[in-house]
């Protein structure tokens, strides 16, 4: 099976919340107003979110409408 990961490069967020509107399962704002990736770990300067294909268009979609385009979705 093809396994995908979310990619979070949390430091260039805007706190423009698109994200958490688009996938609410998976995204919201933190009392600071930044996206988070729930669940996620931290890896070096960003975070990782290993999901499955099931997961994978809602989290593209959240990556789509990112204005800052810190969000990734990749296969593994």
């Amino acid at each position: 099976m093809t396994k995908f990961k979310v990619v979070h490069e949390r430091e260039g967020c805007i706190a423009c919340g698109a994200c958490a509107a688009i996938s609410p399962d998976f995204w919201e704002m933190d009392e600071e107003g930044l996206s988070t990736l729930k669940g996620a770990k931290k890896v070096d300067n960003h975070f990782e979110l290993e999901i499955t294909e099931e997961q994978k268009a809602t989290n593209q979609e959240a990556a789509e409408v990112c204005p800052v385009q810190i969000i990734h979705v990749r296969e593994e």
